[in-house]
């Protein structure tokens, strides 16, 4: 027999999402809170969450970074797939190139004909991700938000490190010299956008559109510079960011 629901938990290095669909595909639920620093608790508290009308006829699938920390899931699945499956439904497509820019990884997923031909993800360094924007954010006092908001009214600065270390030690000396914040932010997102596209050379991209998934993609100027990078059009939507844990409860009503 069938479940009703479908329960896809996605829990990344940074936030966990959670999206429940009918036996429709529709979205009938969804969740996002930090991760913290136990993803085994956090997969419990969602599963207490769950509306009790839910948990009693569905199936759960986890993905992500702490997928094993949820051992009443049904299945575990790979983020790469989830993602792709996710982005397919979210956009309508069976032919894209997913971006997916996570806390710790970022991700360039090639499907066609609705399935993954190619995937590459970013090396141990946390340059291209979140975080990276998040510690530059930190050095100069703002959220990740109030960056990209600056960046917006910034003019173009070059931060040339690739590395996230050094690329703080940039911005302290461009700091010392008295860049204006706004420059520092503009050159901040961009070092992001300009370190997706040198990875997207690892892969053939395809005939399909562009389409930015995971926590940036709430950012119209990380939008702007990764358009500006790739020469091309960028698409995204609000409920991207939940990309892998739809994904991840469609393949649960499977």
């Amino acid at each position: 027999m069938s479940a009703r629901f479908g329960v896809g938990i996605d829990i990344g290095s940074t936030c966990a999402k959670t999206v429940v669909v009918d036996q429709g595909g529709n979205v009938i639920w969804r969740d996002l809170r930090p991760t913290g620093w136990s993803s085994v608790d956090t997969a419990e508290a969602i599963r207490r969450d769950l509306p009790p009308e839910i948990t009693g006829n569905a199936r759960c699938v986890a993905t992500g970074y702490g997928r094993v920390s949820a051992p009443f899931a049904d299945r575990c699945v790979t983020e790469i797939t989830c993602h792709a499956k996710g982005a397919a439904a979210l956009f309508g497509l069976c032919d894209l190139n997913v971006i997916d820019i996570g806390g710790q990884d970022t991700k360039l997923i090639v499907l066609q004909d609705g399935a993954v031909s190619e995937f590459a993800m970013n090396d141990k360094c946390s340059a291209g991700t979140g975080r990276f924007l998040e510690v530059m954010a930190n050095t100069l006092a703002v959220t990740p938000a109030g960056l990209c908001d600056m960046a917006a009214r910034g003019a173009p600065t070059r931060i040339s490190a690739l590395c996230t270390v050094f690329a703080e030690s940039e911005v302290v000396g461009l700091i010392g010299r008295g860049t204006p914040r706004e420059n520092i932010a503009w050159g901040v997102v961009d070092s992001v956008a300009q370190k997706v596209k040198t990875q997207a050379g690892k892969l053939r991209l395809g005939p399909g559109p562009l389409c930015l998934t995971g926590g940036l993609c709430d950012f119209p100027f990380v939008l702007r510079r990764l358009e500006a990078a790739f020469g091309r059009p960028v698409r995204t939507a609000p409920e991207a960011r939940f990309a892998g844990a739809l994904g991840a409860a469609l393949f649960a009503l499977r």
